[in-house]
């Protein structure tokens, strides 16, 4: 039997932190089967999922905590069982428009509103060279329920800013 460990990694950013951490899941033979990492601010900031043979997880989790001595600030939680698909649909998200501050919390708002769950979400601010400013852009990946009316979900989003574009797509 094996066991998935969801983990995030937060450390200053420098070379072989993912190699660092391969290699203590390549020690307890663990599979290294989906995550995100990136840069910000010189910060390394990851999500991981992997999975260990049960009998190597704890070894495991007691090397990858030993990882702070290296500046490393690492949180794992066993998820012994994979959380039942509901009736949902994946749809992708992008959006774009002028920055300003509360608009992720106003976006994310009007998705609770209509029961969407945001599954990815990729946000960054911009130049708007053109109308000055700062643009502000995401792309999302989201889980719609059968129940979800689009036209009104889109039309909610719209309504935060009129210069809010929103498009949608459904995922393959």
């Amino acid at each position: 039997m094996s066991t998935s460990i969801v983990m995030t990694i937060i450390g200053a950013d420098h070379p072989g932190i993912v190699s660092t951490v391969s290699e203590v899941l390549n020690r307890h033979d663990g599979n290294w089967t989906q995550s995100s990492m990136s840069s910000l601010a010189g910060h390394f900031a990851g999500i991981l999922l992997a999975t260990l043979p049960d009998e190597s997880v704890q070894d495991c989790l007691d090397e990858l905590a030993e990882l702070s001595e290296q500046g490393l600030e690492i949180i794992a939680h066993t998820a012994d069982h994979v959380a039942e698909e509901a009736d949902s649909e994946t749809w992708s998200l992008d959006l774009v428009g002028h920055d300003r501050p509360g608009i992720v919390q106003e976006i994310t708002a009007v998705l609770a509103q209509f029961g969407v769950n945001v599954e990815e979400l990729e946000t960054e601010v911009a130049s708007a060279s053109m109308a000055g400013g700062s643009l502000f852009k995401a792309r999302a990946t989201l889980g719609l329920s059968s129940g979800v009316d689009l036209d009104d979900l889109e039309r909610g989003l719209e309504s935060i800013a009129n210069e809010l574009m929103v498009e949608f797509k459904r995922e393959a």
